[in-house]
């Protein structure tokens, strides 16, 4: 029986993934269009439409594929937060990721359905799987997460570059007394705000 033409999807994929970071680290987010990711990958344009139909479907599953599993481990939800919070901070770090996340984030302001994909494939996995083992409701879930990943981004946007170590520590530190202050404990002006839909 013959082979299909063309390369596995997962190569495909992958190579798309890599040229898309590179060419993000070295062009910018915005000069780092489908027409270059396609050249630096050596495919046609046309096969990285037929699997994302427009560039914020491609950061996204980059960014999913790139993140991987959170390592949500530890002896305690402080130790389970703080981890999360260093391999996020470190992702962000890594060439190409932070300008990604930050120009796909952008580009949702304005366009619903883009939010939908960031929402459903990038945030909620992690969202459902951070409910679960802090055993925390969804809001404040989601009010850890835009601290930690809204602090992490305005950094980089303000100063080109990643969050020095120190200040991510004090971020952990921050946000997981946060998480050990339970409901009842917080004042009326320190409650989790609840989001707007």
């Amino acid at each position: 029986m013959p082979r299909p033409p063309g390369r596995p999807r997962s190569g495909i994929d992958d190579t798309v993934f890599a040229a898309t970071l590179e060419t993000i680290d070295s062009l910018g987010y915005t000069r780092a269009t489908v027409d270059r990711i396609a050249a630096a990958a050596g495919i046609a344009k046309t096969t990285i439409y037929r699997r994302w139909p427009t560039k914020g479907a491609l950061i996204t599953s980059c960014l999913v594929d790139a993140f991987g599993p959170a390592p949500l481990t530890g002896a305690d939800r402080s130790e389970v937060l703080s981890a999360a919070i260093r391999w996020i901070a470190a992702k962000i770090g890594e060439p190409g990721i932070g300008a990604a996340f930050a120009g796909v984030f952008t580009d949702a302001v304005n366009d619903p359905e883009l939010r939908q994909i960031l929402s459903t494939q990038l945030q909620d996995p992690y969202r459902l799987a951070l409910e679960q083992v802090l055993n925390e409701p969804e809001q404040r879930v989601l009010f850890f997460i835009d601290v930690v990943v809204g602090t992490l981004l305005h950094r980089l946007g303000m100063t080109g570059r990643p969050m020095v170590t120190t200040d991510v520590e004090a971020l952990v530190t921050m946000v997981v007394a946060t998480l050990n202050e339970s409901p009842a404990q917080q004042s009326p002006t320190s409650a989790v705000p609840a989001r707007r839909s």
